[in-house]
Parts: structure tokens; sequence; C-alpha cells
């Protein structure tokens, strides 16, 4: 048995971890974490063959007595952020610390409020190395101390973060104001006020920095959250996360009054803070623009590289994703080459395709639905490693249903309640039988004519698509749907939708 307590590490070492597993060969593997949903992309279920056997959210965690409850206070801040640029949704650094230096104001309101939590040990989240060293200065002045942690720390505040973090158990220093270092992985339980200082542009780091005070710590009867909220865009939303939302959705900024916080808790606005939400909730963009938007910052991720629908969903945010697959009109993935074309983002093999009938198969195969895993093995057999059939026999269909659901743990979903052994004990013609009644019997009636009989063959692709399955452009998107499908079947599967 192997247990992997470090899952956020492991997944930072990317392929490392693969060679890890493949080495040991374990029969059982255990992943703990409490950072299931990442910034990064990577699908940390996977790891696991998504066999997830307990979860617990923060509103239970925080019920059961297993963290302590939060006091969040929303302080208005009357920083303009209307004149800052939004790259790919996320402001700019530069400019977010252009506007905090010597902000004698804006150190006045964080002073004022964080005297009256009466902290013995807090965080404060900077969006910038400037940024932390000033804000670390500024309360040193104070007679507060503090230090700034960040990668590469060379300032005159500045503190390496394994001493930094011992001088704040003991007291040593009241504050800590640090830039991307106390996202994850660190356990610091005495911390008893953690301080947004920055816009909140995502649930994940949110949640991630949230978590830094919620340890149980003797004395500690809640943590204390300062939240600085300006008319910056998404301003408002992150309460809906403390009730138990994943992602901030499409509620709206002033959509918190009916929300069920965890047991003991407190989340209370600046009244000044209701009116800045409605004429943000005014602003907010349409499902469209959310979407080009992510899109846009993938492409980017990519070093500007097309993103493909594998690409997409591995580095779309979660809410984003959420929207998608919500609205099917506007949802990229049912349409993938329909939305590049409309980008003007296709390359000149991909506006031939997209022209022919070619287009019309890959849009098909895009929105079959699929309740079941069914259909994905048979359309695999026709995909053939990308040298595409029109006709596949059914020692074919056998060899690559078989491989399919040996796969991992995809034996599950052969059958509801199906035991192991009893798989196992299946014969060829049961799992033909299982085919051919099944996802190659409604491929037949669902599949606009593409999918016909054909006598010798188990299924066949009709004839006017013979040049087209030679096409290499044609073999990759036909690749990455199914790729994507199956991803997308066993994140919901795992989600419960």
């Amino acid at each position: 048995m192997i247990i992997l307590s470090l899952m956020n590490f492991i997944m930072r070492l990317n392929e490392q971890y693969r060679k890890i597993v493949n080495y040991f060969t374990p029969k059982f593997m255990l992943g703990l974490t409490a950072t299931p949903e990442r910034m990064d992309g990577k699908n940390i279920y996977e790891i696991c063959d998504y066999n997830v056997p307990y979860e617990i959210s923060l509103k239970e965690a925080i019920n059961k007595g297993m963290l302590v409850p939060f006091h969040y206070y929303g302080v208005y801040d009357d920083t303009d952020y209307s004149k800052l640029h939004l790259v790919k949704g996320r402001y700019d650094e530069r400019e977010l610390t252009e506007i905090y230096r010597n902000n004698g104001r804006r150190y006045e309101l964080i002073y004022k409020h964080y005297m009256k939590c009466r902290s013995k040990r807090a965080l404060g989240f900077c969006c910038s190395r400037q940024h932390a060293e000033e804000m670390a200065a500024e309360f040193c002045s104070r007679g507060i101390a503090s230090v700034a942690v960040y990668s590469n720390s060379a300032g005159e505040f500045s503190e390496d973060r394994e001493k930094a973090i011992q001088k704040l158990k003991k007291q040593e220093v009241n504050v800590i104001f640090s830039v991307d270092m106390f996202n994850e992985g660190v356990d610091i339980a005495s911390v008893d006020l953690v301080m947004f200082l920055r816009p909140t542009e995502s649930p994940v780091v949110f949640l991630q920095q949230l978590g830094r005070g919620l340890r149980i710590y003797k004395g500690k009867e809640y943590l204390n959250v300062l939240d600085f909220i300006g008319n910056y865009e998404k301003a408002g939303k992150t309460p809906l996360l403390l009730g138990g939302e994943k992602s901030f959705r499409e509620k709206r900024a002033g959509d918190y009054h009916d929300v069920e916080y965890p047991d003991d808790c407190i989340v209370d606005f600046d009244v000044r803070l209701i009116d800045l939400f409605k004429e943000l909730d005014k602003k907010s963009l349409t499902v469209r623009e959310r979407i080009r938007q992510e899109y846009d910052r993938v492409k980017e991720l990519l070093d500007g590289k097309i993103p493909t629908r594998m690409d997409l969903f591995t580095y779309m945010e979660y809410e984003v994703y959420q929207y998608c697959i919500r609205h099917t009109k506007e949802n990229p993935f049912r349409h993938y080459l329909e939305y590049l074309h409309g980008l003007n983002e296709l390359s000149e093999e991909e506006e031939v395709l997209y022209a022919g009938i070619g287009k019309e198969f890959l849009t098909l195969i895009e929105t079959t639905d699929m309740t079941k895993i069914y259909k994905m093995p048979i359309l695999y057999t026709f995909y053939n490693h990308g040298n595409v059939l029109l006709e596949i026999t059914e020692a074919q269909v056998l060899a690559c249903w078989k491989d399919f659901f040996d796969r991992n743990k995809n034996w599950r979903d052969f059958s509801d309640r199906i035991t192991y052994e009893e798989y196992k004990n299946m014969t060829d013609k049961q799992h033909l039988a299982k085919a051919k009644t099944m996802p190659i019997k409604f491929l037949k009636a669902s599949g606009k004519g593409f999918f016909i009989d054909k006598e010798g063959y188990a299924l066949a692709i009709r004839e006017d698509l013979r040049a087209v399955v030679k096409n290499h452009t044609f073999c990759e998107h036909m690749k990455d749907i199914l790729e994507y499908r199956t991803m997308d079947y066993y994140r919901r599967r795992y989600k419960g939708e």
C-alpha cells in the first residue's frame, strides 16, 4: 500500500509521480489532499483512478469540529480599480502595486481593522514583493513586528519562509505579509487572523489562503478574516464560497443573504459594500464573454498555441467550465470547430475540414448522448490509434472494448453494482453481446446516418467519409474529442452530476 499524503507535492513533480507509482506497483494507493481543485489545471483525481471513497466540504469540517469557525468581515476599501487593466481576467501586478504604494489612507484602514481583531499571529496576502515589503515596513513603523515572505527574498523586511514561520509561532513577529508562498502546504495552526489585501480573483486561491487559519489550536475559538473589498471584478462573491459553493458560479455579488454558513460562523459587510455590489452586478460579463476571456487566458498560458479541447478542459477554471456545461448553446466543447471558426483561429487545413462533411461527423461525436461510457470504446475502435477505420470487425471491437474496461478501474462502469470478480469471469461472448445491444445499437439509431450496417462487420461508417478519415487534421480532432469526452465523463461521474 502507498499513502500519498502530499498529493500537491506529487502533482508538482508532473510526470515524476507516475515513475514513483509505477516503480512500487502498489495494489492499493490512498491519496489525501485538502486542495483537490488546483490552479495549474492538473487532474489530481486521475492519480487514484477517480476512486474517491470520502470527501468533506469546508462547511462539514467546521460543523464537525475539525476546523475552527470563521468571523468574516468585508471591509469597504475606496481604492479605485476601475482604471486598471484586466489581462485575461486578471489584474496587472505592477498596476496593483502602484495604486497600493504610499497609500496612507489604505495603510490606516488596514491597521485600524487589524487592531480591532487583537491578533497574535496573522497572515496578510499581498499582490507583489514590493507590496509585501511596504506592508511589513508600515506595520513595523507602527510597532507591529512584521516580515515579508516571497520567493528569492532579498528586501529589507524579507525573511526566509521557514524562519518567518518559526518566528510567528514564537510571537517574535506578529504578521507575515506573503506573496504566493502560503497558498498550500503550510501548517501554522496558531494563526488567528488572515487578511486579504488584494483582489480575490480565484476561488481556489481564496479557499487555500483561508485554510491557512482554520486549523484547530489550543485557545483559538475562531479565525478572524479581513477582506478589503473595492470596486474590482468578482468583488463580494467570496462569501458564497464560505457557504459551501465551490466556485463563484453565476450568483451575483449580493446573493449572500440566503447563504447558510457553517455553525458559529459570522459574515458581515460594511453597509457601503451593498450599493457597490449592485453596481458591479450591472456590469457582469455575459456567458459568452466569460468563456472567451477564459479561452484567451488558456491560450496565453500555452504561449499562444491554439488550445485543443483537452487543453481547455485541463486548464479552464472550474467555475467557467461549469458555465460551459450549463449553457449548451454557448458551450464550445459541443461545437469546437465552429467556436474556433468564429474566433478566426482555424488553420488552413482546419478550414477545409470545417467546410466539409468531416465537421458534421466530428460534431456528432462531440454531442452524442453519453449517460454511460459504452460508446467510447466503440469510437476508439474506429479511431484505431490514428489510422481511422471505416468499418470494424467483432474481433476489433472485442479487443478495444476489453482493453478499455481493463484499464485502471474502468471495469466499474461496465455494469451497475458489478464486482471485479464478476467482471473478470465474463466471456468474450457476453462482452460482445453488451457492445452490440448497447453502444452499437444506439450509434446506428442516433448517428444521423453516419453509422451503418455492413455485411461481415460489427459496424461501419458511411462510404463518403473514406477520404476524410485519412486526413491528419481530422484524426487529431477525433482523438481530441474522444480524450475530452472520456475525461469529462469521469469528472461528472466523480462529481455525481
